[in-house]
Parts: structure tokens; C-alpha cells; sequence
């Protein structure tokens, strides 16, 4: 199978390392010096150093629809900021594609914050896609460590094509039909993230850290079932797998911002130093509002919202959801 990889940062380059031995892949660079310079040092320096990118890796740059073109599978492999974009320049093509992104949109003017298959939807809406996502920190991925991921989509020639070039030694690739509860639980988990990291950071212990994680599934099933989603979907890869992961592992960039913000640092300062786009500092207000107007309550996106914008010290954050009244488990 030949696939595509639209972006090199970390996870695209990951996943194209991975699926190298087993497909002709070919890994698309939007910065046509970072191509050069991959192309030329055998490794992405940039975002995934000390991995070495096997000869079989084809590495371009230039017009990505050309890159595309001749491929069975097209992997876009970029923030969600950029995701709208290429999936507009991949309408009309043939062949089966799926985007790494995790997030939301931010609302546009007089609109709502949308999840990926709702932009597809938009610009896209003749394409056959879908989404694989799980949880997976890059690194290890690149470095064919045992992981799991979900390939979702609503057409199955898409959960297919995502099993047959992915699923390999190192890589199970489960698939699912609830693409809505796949993507929900790759957006809110990364603001979830961020509260532990935060509650980490201020050494309030494993005992806070298992409730913001547990309560943490709680808020991210309503808003996902108020979507359309199954309530099952959560307790798989793409969500309770994938918050354990970002909430806890320390090579987690959601998580590290929480940390920082504990330790003093401004928000800008946290975000300057990863180095890597921390998806739950840009989705988290729009994920909270969205939640608003479905009439779904986030007591702990919520939070971490009123943390971002300053209007909340750290620990005043903690106290506040310490301070909400009792309530049912259940609701």
C-alpha cells in the first residue's frame, strides 16, 4: 500500500517510521528547508530527534495534492488549526483519508467550535475519511513500542485501509464506527490534561489525581453522548486509554502546561517552552462553550478554562471544584 503523510511534526514522522517496513510511505513536509534537511540528515531533527527515518521513507515538500496523488491512503498529520486547509485541498481525491488531529475548531463567526468530521463535513463532504487517533505518545510509536490506536470512520473501506497500513508487530489498530466519540475523546482529554498536570504540580496527590481523572471521564461522556456518541466509546483507547496516558505520562506536552502553570509560570511561558502545540490550551474555551449550548456541564474544563484566561490562581482553581456542592455519581 502507498500512503501518504501530510506534516511532518512528531506524530506524522512516527507514524511514517512505523508503517515503513511494511508500506511505501512517503512523508510530506509544509517547510521545504525542514524536507531538505530530513532528506539530507535521515532523522527530523526538529520534532522527533534521535529517530533515524529508514531509506525506504520518501521525503517532499511542495504541492501536497501531488504528493498525494498517487497514493492509496492520505494520513493528514497536522494541528487542527491546519486541518480545515488540507482537507479542502484533498476534496475531490479518490482514495481513503484520515487525519491525527485532536481538538476542536475554534468557533467561527457566528457558528460553534466543530471536531474534525463535522469541518470535513463542511468542506469535504464527498470524501471518505476518518480519523485514527488513541492513546500514543510519538516517541514511542517511532520507536515500535507496543500501542494501540483506533482507526474511526462511518465507512468501513476507511477502517480498513487505516487496519491494513497500520496494524503491524509494535501497532494494534482497532476499528470503530463512532467517529464522534473517537474525536471527542481526543480533544477534551487534553484539557483534562492540563488539570492534572495542574494538580501535580501543586502535590495534592494520587488521591486528587485519580478523582480529576475519574471525574474527568465523567464530563467528557456527557458532552460526547449530547453529541451523538455511544457512552461505550469512552471507556475504550480513544478515551478513558487515551486521558490515562496524556493525564499521567510525562511525555505529555497537555500535561507539562498544567505543571508549569503550578509552578508559577504565565501561560505563555508554559506554551513557549514545549516547543510543540499543546492542543488543550487552544480547544479547551471552545469545548466548555459548546458544552454551554448543549446544556452539558464541565466543572473541570470549565476550571482549567477560567486558569488559561488568568481569572483563577492555581490553587483558587482547585478549591473552587473542591467547593461545588455534593451530587449523585451518576449524573
Amino acid at each position: 500500500m502507498k500512503v501518504c503523510v501530510l506534516g511532518a511534526g512528531a506524530w506524522g514522522t512516527a507514524l511514517a517510521v512505523n508503517a515503513s517496513g511494511r508500506q511505501a510511505v512517503t512523508l510530506w513536509a509544509r517547510d521545504p528547508a525542514q524536507a531538505q534537511a530530513m532528506a539530507v540528515a535521515r532523522e527530523n531533527t526538529r520534532y522527533l530527534p534521535g529517530v533515524a527515518l529508514p531509506p525506504s521513507i520518501t521525503i517532499t515538500s511542495g504541492d501536497a495534492l501531488a504528493a498525494a496523488g498517487s497514493a492509496d491512503l492520505v494520513i493528514v498529520a497536522t494541528p487542527m488549526a491546519a486541518l480545515r486547509e488540507q482537507l479542502g485541498l484533498l476534496a475531490g481525491v479518490s482514495c481513503p483519508v484520515a487525519w491525527l488531529s485532536k481538538g476542536v475548531e475554534p468557533a467561527l463567526a457566528g457558528g460553534e467550535g466543530l471536531l474534525a468530521h463535522e469541518i470535513q463535513a463542511q468542506v469535504a463532504p464527498r470524501l471518505a475519511a476518518g480519523v485514527l487517533s488513541g492513546p500514543s505518545f510519538a516517541q514511542e510509536v517511532a520507536q515500535a513500542r507496543p500501542t494501540a490506536l483506533v482507526a474511526a470512520s462511518r465507512d468501513a473501506n476507511v477502517r480498513k485501509a487505516l487496519v491494513e497500513a497500520f496494524h503491524g508487530p509494535s501497532l494494534r489498530v482497532y476499528a470503530n464506527d463512532d467517529i464522534v466519540g473517537v474525536e471527542v475523546g481526543g480533544a477534551v482529554k487534553n484539557v483534562l490534561a492540563i488539570a492534572t498536570g495542574l494538580a501535580d504540580g501543586l502535590s495534592l496527590g494520587l488521591n486528587a489525581r485519580a478523582a480529576l481523572i475519574t471525574r474527568g471521564l465523567a464530563e467528557m461522556t456527557r458532552f460526547g453522548v449530547a453529541l451523538g456518541a455511544r457512552a461505550e466509546t469512552f471507556m475504550g483507547l480513544s478515551g478513558l486509554g487515551d486521558l490515562v496516558l496524556t493525564a499521567t505520562g510525562d511525555l505529555s506536552r497537555n500535561r507539562k502546561v498544567g505543571l508549569l502553570l503550578a509552578q508559577g509560570r504565565t501561560l505563555s511561558q508554559a506554551v513557549d517552552s514545549l516547543g510543540h502545540v499543546a492542543e488543550g490550551v487552544y480547544c479547551a474555551r471552545t469545548v466548555v462553550q459548546r458544552a454551554r449550548h448543549l446544556g452539558v456541564e464541565m466543572p473541570i474544563s470549565a476550571g482549567v478554562v477560567a486558569l488559561l484566561d488568568g481569572k483563577v490562581r492555581p490553587a483558587d482553581a482547585v478549591a473552587e471544584l473542591m467547593a461545588r456542592e455534593p451530587g449523585s455519581e451518576s449524573a
